[in-house]
């Protein structure tokens, strides 16, 4: 099975999932509007603030529909730069934080392999509005096992690519991230990848998403955190300005 994604539908999840935000952003623009009205203040300070709200409620969902709608991201084509053979023989696992949009697209593209999701969300860690609403919409993969990120039921050495797709900033801590990092590795073969896609704390995200930036995480925080997992390359390119995907080796 292949999901079939709407027009602008990473837009619509923007707006679906950060609802929250819009609202607020709105009223507080109302509001600018509002005071405009009944007090003198300055004209071109009242545009500066109204433009800026703007661009800080536009911007982000410009971006998104590029990245998700435009780019090809879901067409997966990015995967062709990465030596990924589809073969019996293959065991990949996709990990996710409660919302699943890729593994029946992973499926689709390698149906040799035999695919493992599992899904790490915590409901007492993970109490962000946007990813609870996911979570509620998010199609599940059949046999898709709820984990812990510092226990994945698996023996050693027996997965060949795991896919941590858009999903792995959601694990807030440094340590924890080690911590998921190290049972990553140890589930890996001897030549087992890690692909990483994420958006960065960089200023082309800066740029998209204004303060929403800090929800990410820096490339030298990622690139220290898979050191410490025993991982023992790193390597990123870049796809679109505002998206990285890592391929790391143990």
């Amino acid at each position: 099975m292949e999901i079939k994604r709407r027009k602008f539908q990473g837009v619509l999840n923007i707006l679906s999932f950060n609802r929250h935000f819009y609202y607020f952003g709105i009223a507080v623009l109302a509001l600018l509007i509002a005071s405009h009205q009944l007090f003198n203040w300055s004209t071109i300070a009242y545009w500066i603030i109204v433009l800026a709200f703007l661009y800080g409620l536009l911007m982000p969902l410009v971006v998104s529909a590029y990245v998700y709608d435009f780019s090809g991201y879901y067409d997966f084509n990015w995967l062709k730069k990465i030596n990924i053979t589809d073969s019996k023989e293959n065991q990949f696992l996709n990990i996710n934080a409660g919302f699943d949009e890729t593994s029946f697209i992973i499926k689709d593209r390698f149906p040799l392999a035999d695919l493992k999701v599992f899904d790490f969300y915590n409901a007492e860690q993970h109490t962000e509005p946007a990813i609870i609403r996911a979570r509620k919409v998010s199609l599940v993969y059949p046999n898709t096992q709820q984990i812990k990120t510092n226990t994945i039921p698996l023996e050693d050495n027996t997965v060949d690519i795991i896919f941590l797709l858009s999903a792995a900033h959601e694990i807030r801590s440094f340590e924890e991230k080690v911590q998921f990092l190290t049972e990553c590795h140890r589930l890996c073969k001897q030549d087992g990848t890690v692909i990483m896609v994420e958006h960065l704390r960089d200023f082309p995200n800066f740029l998209a998403f204004s303060v929403g930036f800090t929800h990410f995480f820096t490339k030298n925080v990622w690139k220290k955190a898979f050191k410490e997992a025993g991982f023992s390359s790193f390597e990123e390119t870049k796809f679109t300005p505002f998206m990285s995907i890592f391929n790391c080796q143990t």
